[in-house]
């Protein structure tokens, strides 16, 4: 019989896709499901980029581009860094990349020997830690909490620090907290890495969709970093698979070979669609829809609460609230099935994202309109008024 690589037998599956399974179950017998469980803004691609995809297909514009990405597409997102933030990043340094998830499997790839460890928050995007343990590296994960806003410092990177620390991921604002690092606290983290010669990795996906503050780069802070970007999340184009990642000038020639054999190219005609999204016709769009995810959000910052959740770090970004939920349960995955079956309330368990006490949180996605959170939010009233009973 064949037998499965240990290196696959390491990669752990997402527990809200069984959550998502069973909601599919649920729609197709004819009961209403409130999606928030999947991290997917439920708008549509803007149309402008719709239309400049469609035209690309139309004129033939299919055929496989350089590994690195189409010239006009790495000019456009670094003219996008200089609009954005005043910042000179040269296209060479820019490869587009099938989705973040490809971006990250490149940064990874190029610096992380077997053995090596990878220092990263817990609770923190599954995919992190099950890359690198595709790439035979050890996860090295460090509990962070409120006092930290959910995310690592330089105290906490140093005191974790080993001898085969190859890199640290971080991400700002963070899945599943929506939680930003603070600049001075990202340049500390950096800085100190730096001297131990080893990577920074910042997943900035949800850079554009922060609400209280200004968005920053930590391309701002160094040229020796990787930056992984997506048109996913902002620029709600998530079946479209496209993204970038930024590069360090020094390994351009080994990421341009690992592109050329991990994926060969990212999908043609999504980066031709892809040109459009820095178009002020779909930043106006995609502005407006900031500004409604951030209702969204502020809503459950109040609706929340009131059901007995407790929210110890107020989101700056992203769409999720992570929630602390052991005034009502002290098993959140229990109470993620139940809520599903009794309220038609889809949520995610802390169990995805870590074993930093996961049993004690739960993540909302706002990634659905005002009138199906106002309607989960009374959905959740009465199911948490019968829990348990």
């Amino acid at each position: 019989m064949i037998s499965i690589s240990k290196r696959a037998q390491a990669i752990q599956p997402f527990h809200v896709m069984k959550l998502l399974a069973r909601a599919k179950e649920l729609e197709a017998q004819g009961k209403h499901i409130i999606h928030m469980e999947v991290g997917e803004p439920d708008f549509n691609t803007p149309q402008p980029i719709v239309d400049a995809g469609m035209t690309a297909i139309r004129k033939g514009d299919v055929h496989y581009t350089a590994p690195m990405g189409l010239p006009a597409l790495r000019k456009a997102i670094a003219q996008f860094y200089l609009q954005q933030f005043q910042l000179t990043i040269s296209p060479e340094r820019i490869v587009v990349t099938p989705g973040a998830s490809g971006a990250l499997l490149l940064a990874l790839a190029a610096i992380v020997e077997a053995g090596q460890s990878v220092i990263m928050a817990d609770p923190g995007y599954p995919c992190n830690r099950n890359f690198v343990s595709l790439l035979e590296g050890q996860n090295q994960l460090v509990n962070v909490d409120a006092d930290t806003q959910f995310q690592l410092n330089k105290a906490l990177v140093e005191q974790h620090w080993r001898e085969n620390t190859a890199a640290v991921l971080l991400a700002s604002p963070s899945n599943p907290t929506g939680t930003i690092i603070a600049e001075k606290t990202l340049n500390e983290i950096i800085g100190f890495v730096e001297q131990k010669q080893a990577a920074v990795l910042v997943d900035e996906i949800y850079q554009g969709l922060v609400y209280d503050t200004l968005p920053y780069t930590a391309l701002s802070l160094s040229n020796n970093i990787f930056i992984i970007n997506s048109f996913s999340k902002y620029f709600s184009m998530t079946g479209w698979r496209i993204g970038w990642l930024v590069v360090p000038e020094a390994f351009i020639p080994v990421v341009d070979n690992l592109a050329q054999n991990i994926f060969l190219a990212a999908p043609t005609p999504a980066q031709h669609a892809a040109l459009a999204a820095f178009n002020p016709e779909t930043i106006e769009i995609l502005e407006q829809r900031r500004r409604e995810f951030k209702q969204r959000r502020d809503f459950l910052l109040k609706a929340l609460p009131k059901l007995g959740f407790t929210i110890p770090v107020k989101p700056d970004g992203a769409f999720y609230i992570y929630v602390n939920c052991e005034a009502l349960t002290d098993n959140s995955f229990q109470f993620a099935e139940q809520c599903l079956e009794q309220a038609g309330v889809a949520i995610t368990p802390g169990i995805d994202f870590g074993n930093n006490k996961a049993e004690k949180y739960i993540r909302f996605a706002y990634t659905t309109s005002l009138d199906n959170l106002k309607k989960a939010i009374e959905r959740l009233e009465q199911f948490i008024s019968d829990f348990g009973k």
